[in-house]
């Protein structure tokens, strides 16, 4: 035995304590917080390099890039993500770059549920840099990674429609559009970004992908359940789990249905550049077709029509967040649908202006006035011509986020039938009000055109309702169910206004088309308001198309 001062005796060997010896080996392995402790207290100059081990061994190499790599089975919907991402980049109050959403699904007995963190996917193909009109984004070259340039944007918020997944967000207090950069200025200095650092489970990671797996995953439609489909823009964003996901999840909100924004300077400027271009072309045709029986308002139609074009070049400014840049709106033109449409309107007013001047009588009296009819013809071909493309473009804008409210055909009928609808009501109105006696016959076939095509568009426009049939809750239900939902007052003004001004217009024809100036101004009015509200329509009834389920 030997003797201790402090405890009397103990024995020459000590005994053996299994529970003793597993705590003395736990204490040995030090939990993530004693380690940052250690680390800190060693002297460590700078936290970001507490997160390396977050970050890629290696940069991309040719054909790879950046990517955020997400575990769903580590995913628990905390949001710890979002705020570090709010905080951590200065985002204003309400402004979000990462979102987190909520699938569920499964059966009464297995029932499932996923929460599901997000934000840009900096996809191989992004939407919203070929949709941009003034190039204010870039791809990395290296990284991969999708910059939006903020001293470049307009904030005609174009990318907000052109991205399926709804990643870049307007600020109205700046006037632009900002979105995730992946921490860029973080990344270089191998410091993981604020959503990586942040996650408590370590459910979000940047990995290297290669671009040309990321092409084979959107052809294969392997991505995330509920979410649009990939191969728009090949999103590079990786969801792993190690579960099979049930086959029928469904975002949260799938069956919600709310208005989106009704971007009324867009509503004002897609009517009044169809009116305008239709009125012109109305002007056109019925004056080679009647000749000198309309050549006494030709010049005033011309007038009218560019009166019409301004305004709407006008609303259409109101629209910018930055309205003293829309000269940058043209730089597109490669890419861009809506660079396109304001190159072509442009022209259009232009060229229209140029026309109307033709007529001013003090150039009779100059040696080109032989010339001057030959000009006329040519200048009024043109702007019709440009006119007409600039409808083109309009719907093309539209087509262009293949969402499936706004498809090319349908998109394109509707802008179609308003410059037809619009254009014919208008000519007839000024025809009514400035020669109430001249070109009869003109004016029974703008009666004919008018009837013809208002008819197919409320027919058309009718037809939406009929998805309230359907089983499934398609887009096309969701877009029947606000228009008889939220959306009742202005559909039901849509048709009333829209069948009033053809009522009037047939009650006109019936009588051989002897149009009064009153009765010709009601019906162009009440046309006017009927493809207003449809307008409208068309943008607060689209369903969004965004990453699914987004919690509130």
């Amino acid at each position: 035995m030997i003797r201790s001062a402090s405890l009397g005796v103990v024995p020459a060997k000590a005994a053996s304590w299994p529970l003793l010896d597993a705590v003395l080996a736990e204490q040995q392995q030090l939990t993530a917080v004693e380690r940052f402790a250690r680390r800190h207290d060693e002297g460590v100059p700078a936290q970001a390099k507490l997160y390396k081990n977050l970050l890629p061994a290696a940069a991309p190499g040719p054909g790879q890039q950046y990517a955020f790599e997400v575990d769903l089975d580590a995913c628990t919907g905390c949001k710890a993500c979002v705020a570090a991402c709010h905080n951590l980049n200065g985002l204003d109050e309400g402004e979000v770059w990462r979102t987190v959403g909520l699938l569920h699904g499964g059966t009464p007995t297995a029932p499932a549920q996923q929460t599901v963190t997000t934000s840009c996917h900096h996809c191989v193909d992004p939407a919203c840099m070929k949709g941009c009109p003034v190039k204010a984004y870039e791809k990395d070259p290296v990284t991969g990674i999708v910059k939006h340039l903020d001293d470049q944007c307009i904030g005609c918020q174009y990318c907000t429609l052109m991205c399926p997944y709804d990643a870049p967000k307007y600020s109205h207090a700046r006037g632009i559009v900002r979105k995730c950069d992946m921490c860029s200025d973080r990344l270089a200095s191998d410091e993981a970004p604020a959503c990586v650092q942040a996650c408590p489970n370590g459910a979000i990671r940047i990995s290297v992908v290669d671009q040309t797996h990321a092409v084979e995953a959107s052809e294969a439609g392997t991505f995330l359940p509920g979410a649009p489909a990939p191969d728009q823009t090949i999103p590079t964003t990786v969801y792993r789990s190690k579960r099979d996901l049930p086959r029928n999840l469904l975002p949260a909100d799938f069956y919600t249905v709310s208005p989106e924004h009704a971007h009324l300077p867009l509503v004002v400027m897609l009517v009044l550049t169809q009116l305008a271009v239709g009125a012109f072309v109305a002007n056109l045709g019925l004056g080679h077709i009647f000749a000198g029986a309309w050549a006494a308002t030709a010049f005033l139609q011309a007038m009218v029509a560019l009166v019409f074009a301004g305004l709407a070049i006008g609303a259409a400014t109101c629209h910018l967040g930055r309205p003293q840049f829309a000269f940058r709106a043209v730089l597109g033109l490669r890419t861009s649908w809506m660079s396109r449409e304001i190159l072509a309107f442009g022209l259009f007013a232009k060229a229209a202006a140029l026309y109307a001047a033709t007529f001013i009588p003090a150039l009779a009296a100059l040696p080109i006035a032989s010339a001057l009819p030959r000009l006329r013809g040519a200048l009024a071909i043109a702007a019709a011509a440009f006119g007409l493309i600039g409808v083109f473009c309009s719907a093309m804008i539209y087509a262009a986020t293949r969402r499936a409210h706004w498809h090319g055909g349908p998109a394109g009928f509707r802008f179609s039938a308003t410059t037809v609808i619009l254009g014919a009501a208008a000519a007839l109105a000024m025809a009514s009000l400035l020669a109430p006696d001249g070109a009869p016959a003109a004016r029974v076939l703008l009666l004919d055109v008018t009837c013809a095509a208002a008819v197919a568009k409320l027919v058309f426009d009718a037809s939406a309702l009929g998805h309230l049939a359907g089983r499934a809750h398609t887009d096309g239900k969701r877009v029947a169910l606000l228009m008889v939902g939220e959306l009742r007052a202005v559909t039901v003004t849509r048709f009333v206004t829209g069948a009033g001004g053809l009522g009037v217009a047939a009650l006109l024809l019936l009588r051989g088309g002897h149009v009064g100036p009153a009765a010709a101004v009601a019906m162009f009015v009440l046309l006017l308001a009927g493809e207003s509200c449809e307008r409208y329509l068309f943008f607060r009834a689209a369903p969004p198309s965004r990453m699914p389920g987004q919690l509130a």
